[in-house]
């Protein structure tokens, strides 16, 4: 089994270009929890700032991935692929959805408990087991591909001017993406947990900040909670959006804890 949670917050912006996918629910404000068998996708999607109608992006995006009917046999690229290619085809219509883009990132279980991630764009799924956080997506970005080549270090990634100017993504009228998947065909262990999260978290909340928030005895969602109120706290002024994802036995209970 697995409980899934999340939330979605405009922040300080007028609206909400941020949206979130859980199974086959999705939503552009408040807060989702389940719990669900495999196989199941989860997702996070940012509306490209500075487009049109990004808000319309992202919740479409996440409507078209929610209704696949995802298996071990699913190709997944492709179908990424072919939501792409609906979003650009559906910006082309009007004036006031040209060129409209967003991110998409999440995870990909099976119904024998194998695990991909997934992405395009700048936000990203990480694992935390035993405590400590690991970025399983890579940012698909211009000054992640300066650090990978060397030009910069990983301090200058940080706090680089060009840290958001992101390569292409769902919708984009000129480039094709091209998605990042990464498949774990151990699936995920007992107790592991997935943060699914937009860049209006990661911008101003740390890794370690997050490990500390999820060390609390609180239940999952209040713990994600805090991590937006944290972003809030710290002069975040873009919409946030994280999820969680975690794995427990079939055979005991939810913990008091999750709910």
């Amino acid at each position: 089994m697995y409980y899934l949670c999340g939330i979605t917050e405009k922040g300080l912006p007028p609206h909400n270009e941020d949206a979130l996918m859980l199974h086959h629910a999705v939503t552009a404000e408040g807060a989702l929890r389940m719990a669900v068998r495999a196989p199941f996708l989860a997702a996070v999607c940012d509306g490209v700032s500075g487009e049109h109608a990004g808000e319309l992006a992202s919740q479409s995006c996440l409507e078209a991935l929610s209704a696949v009917k995802y298996t071990r046999r699913t190709d997944l690229r492709r179908r990424i692929l072919t939501i792409h290619a609906q979003i650009a085809e559906q910006s082309r219509r009007r004036a006031d959805t040209a060129n409209m883009q967003t991110t998409l990132c999440g995870i990909a279980v099976d119904e024998t408990d194998g695990l991909q991630c997934f992405n395009v764009g700048d936000s990203r799924v990480y694992l935390c087991r035993g405590g400590r956080l690991e970025q399983l997506s890579r940012d698909q970005t211009l000054v992640q591909m300066l650090y990978e080549e060397g030009s910069i270090t990983s301090e200058e990634k940080r706090v680089h001017s060009h840290k958001n100017l992101i390569l292409p993504v769902m919708g984009n009228l000129t480039r094709e993406p091209e998605p990042e998947i990464r498949r774990f065909d151990e699936g995920m262990q007992w107790g592991d947990l997935l943060l699914l999260c937009t860049d209006g978290l990661t911008d101003y909340v740390t890794p370690a900040e997050m490990e500390s928030i999820l060390a609390k005895p609180l239940p999952l969602p209040e713990r994600l909670s805090e991590m937006v109120s944290l972003s809030l706290a710290k002069g975040g002024r873009d919409n946030i959006t994280v999820a969680a994802v975690l794995r427990y036995l079939d055979d005991i209970d939810i913990p008091e804890t999750l709910r």
